[in-house]
């Protein structure tokens, strides 16, 4: 989607022009208002005069003949339905069912106009529900939930199908990925129910910029596609907008080349009601124990003290101290090594069991193998049984059942295996096998930092998602540690199974956009990224701000030009403050509330 201000047309098609470069096979433009909407149509035409007939899309929120002019000019038309015609005033009140029925009359005859106009032109509409923009009456009725997201889309469909109009496009966007997942698989179901089958639009929306955006979008965007769910994409970046086209073809690489729904013939993924397993504790891992990392270490030779700055650990010789961080990991799997120094108190070790069975020390644990478990003897606190998914009917049920310092370790090297891995769940569930499992991904193959993330992401993330797995260990020599060990973290923290750092929570940029969001965010993230747990939304303007950021402690929301607003989840507690100063009141805002640390 382009940044730029719409009515400037040199610089909107330049834009353009640099997001189709980069692969994209849409673009989507701003239109807020009538005059913007008309201006779509020079857009087109220097676009067309370039050599440029990539399809453009109209994005449109709060008025409808806007809509309507966009969709003589463009091939596609997205509305949101809780900005487009609804009311959202964010004040509670109650529907009665003749109430709720005649805001659907009144919503039919607002709406009825901009599908006749499609059915004209032979546009397609994308009915994009945010779960940011909900409104009073669904919020009312369904809450700020998935069921609400879905119906106030489907609400909109049913008009279109009165007047025989089905060139629709689905979204359900939110900047959780949990929620996102459950709004699509339950669009999909009711879809079914009702006899509709429209193509799916999938983002994460206010993903946030960096790492943080890029597994986000990933994990959640993966996890649908994992499942045959989703037929386009887009990665919300707050980056420039090109810098989303590669994480989108990467995301979708990894599902080239084979059959998803066959992948999952055996596993009703859509049906699916899982619950987080429960387990048993062991050590520090399992029960109620957030999900531990467990770095790997095997390939490695000589390790020494600063080999372990890349998992969180700093040595200080003067003080003979270690220095450990909000991302330190858990466990260092050693393989056939032998660290030869005093680890931090809170580190524990893994070695392969031949190698631990010579020594036996006391806070190092084995790792063995199918037959080595079933014919070896490890009297320890924890022990560790790592084995191939593909391989998980050879495990001995019974006797893991009965073990209680068994840790699992399932291992994942091919895309293909999800579906194993799934398997594997539901086999731990109806055989009520309560022992912590480890998700375990490797990946040797050289590959770039970007596509590491996003196949890291997507082959965990669909698994935590539902409530499977108690910790991760992700190998690939030939990525550097620190990356590998970040994207651990990150991706338990885009699950929300285990909270290491600040939430940021911002928005793309957009035409609507009334400060700089790049500029801003960094500015906000540098001077906060130290609150563990706080959760931030930074929003360009009002469209979702207050909506998008129901799960955010803070907002920081653009309410005119070099104008903020700061809320408290969804109330505004600063009005109109200026930019200049906007970044301090939300630290004193934090800080009145009681949050506030000072960094170290």
């Amino acid at each position: 989607m382009t940044t730029t201000n719409t009515m400037d047309t040199d610089a909107t098609v330049e834009q353009s022009i640099k997001m189709i470069d980069a692969g994209s096979e849409y673009v989507r433009i701003t239109a807020p208002n009538s005059r913007q909407a008309q201006n779509l149509q020079n857009i087109k035409d220097s676009l067309l005069n370039k050599g440029y007939n990539t399809p453009l899309i109209a994005d449109i929120h709060f008025t409808p003949s806007a809509a309507e002019i966009a969709a003589q000019i463009v091939e596609k038309v997205r509305i949101n339905p809780g900005n487009y015609a609804d009311k959202k005033k964010f004040k509670v009140r109650e529907y009665t069912d003749l109430e709720y029925s005649n805001e659907l009359e009144r919503i039919h005859e607002k709406f009825s106009p901009l599908v006749k106009t499609c059915l004209k032109y032979k546009t397609t509409m994308r009915i994009g529900t945010n779960h940011g923009s909900l409104s009073d009456r669904i919020m009312n009725r369904y809450g700020d939930t998935p069921l609400g997201m879905v119906e106030s889309a489907l609400e909109f469909a049913r008009i279109c199908e009165i007047y025989n109009f089905h060139n629709i496009v689905f979204s359900m966007k939110a900047s959780n990925p949990i929620i996102v997942v459950q709004a699509y698989r339950l669009l999909v179901k009711k879809m079914i129910n009702e006899n509709m089958n429209y193509p799916l639009h999938l983002g994460v929306t206010e993903a946030g910029d960096g790492e943080d955006g890029r597994i986000k979008s990933s994990l959640g965007i993966g996890t649908l596609l994992s499942e045959g769910i989703g037929d386009t994409i887009r990665v919300s970046l707050t980056e420039p907008p090109e810098n989303e086209i590669p994480v989108a073809k990467n995301i979708v690489k990894r599902y080239s080349n084979y059959d998803l729904i066959d992948n999952y013939k055996n596993f009703n993924i859509i049906d699916s009601n899982f619950k987080i397993r429960e387990t048993q504790s062991i050590l520090n891992l399992g029960g109620k124990n957030v999900p531990r990392v467990i770095a790997d270490f095997s390939y490695k030779t000589n390790i020494s003290k600063k080999d372990l700055e890349s998992v969180g650990y700093t040595y200080f010789k003067k003080d003979d101290k270690w220095g450990i961080s909000d991302l330190a990991c858990d466990f260092i799997y050693l393989g056939n090594n032998n660290i030869n120094f005093k680890i931090p108190g809170t580190l524990n070790l893994i070695q392969n069991y031949s190698k631990w069975n010579e020594n036996k020390i006391s806070n190092i644990y084995p790792m063995m193998s199918i037959n080595e478990y079933k014919n070896k003897k490890s009297n320890t606190q924890i022990k560790f049984l790592l084995f191939d998914v593909e391989n998980f009917n050879e495990l001995p049920f019974d006797k893991i059942k009965n073990d209680s310092s068994l840790v699992l370790i399932s291992n994942t090297k091919y895309k293909k295996s999800k579906s194993f891995q799934f398997n594997f769940y539901e086999k731990c569930v109806k055989e009520n096998i309560k022992n912590p499992v480890i998700i375990s991904l490797s990946y040797n193959q050289k590959i770039s930092n970007l596509k590491f993330q996003v196949n890291s992401s997507i082959d965990s993330g669909s698994l935590l998602i539902e409530g499977f797995g108690n910790g991760l260990l992700i190998s690939n020599k030939n990525i550097n540690l620190d990356i590998i060990n970040r994207t651990c973290f990150n991706i338990l923290q885009a699950t929300r199974t285990r909270i290491s750092k600040t939430e940021y929570i911002s928005c793309p940029s957009c035409g609507r956009t009334l400060f700089d969001l790049e500029k801003t965010t960094a500015m906000i993230r540098s001077k906060t990224q130290h609150l563990k747990g706080v959760k931030i939304g930074i929003m360009g303007c009002i469209v979702n701000g207050p909506g998008e950021m129901a799960d955010a402690d803070y907002g920081y929301v653009g309410t005119g030009v070099g104008k903020i607003s700061l809320y408290r989840g969804q109330k505004v507690v600063k009005n109109s403050i200026d930019t200049k100063y906007a970044t301090d009141a939300l630290i004193e805002l934090i800080k009145e509330d009681g949050n506030w640390v000072e960094p170290k």
